[in-house]
């Protein structure tokens, strides 16, 4: 299942995490961040048990967004024993792009 993070919920999900994390930041404008929202979800069963989806809304956590340095949307940071390992941003993100990237940080020991 995502996880909806906020910004208290977020150092627990993310840095405490025993598996990799993807967070999606996104936005309620953000055309290119609704069209990955369905693909990304998907991602969860394919990854079952080896990676963690969470999603943060852009809009509602603009302070937190500005302490991570994301700038624009979409956005997806890859964390891996709470540090980040892979950012992954602009419209022209695609699905296959997010998995090659997850692939590649579990395939690192």
């Amino acid at each position: 299942m995502t996880v909806e993070l906020t910004r208290d919920s977020y150092e627990v999900e993310v840095n405490g995490s025993d598996i990799p994390v993807l967070v999606d930041f996104w936005g309620p404008r953000c055309g290119p961040c609704l069209t990955l929202m369905k693909p990304v979800e998907e991602l969860e069963r394919e990854y079952e048990g080896k990676l963690k989806i969470a999603k943060l809304n852009a809009a509602e956590n603009r302070m937190l967004c500005a302490k991570l340095r994301v700038m624009s949307l979409p956005t997806f940071l890859l964390y891996k024993k709470g540090i980040e390992v892979k950012r992954l941003t602009g419209e022209s993100i695609t699905i296959q792009e997010i998995k090659t990237a997850v692939d590649a940080v579990l395939a690192e020991p």
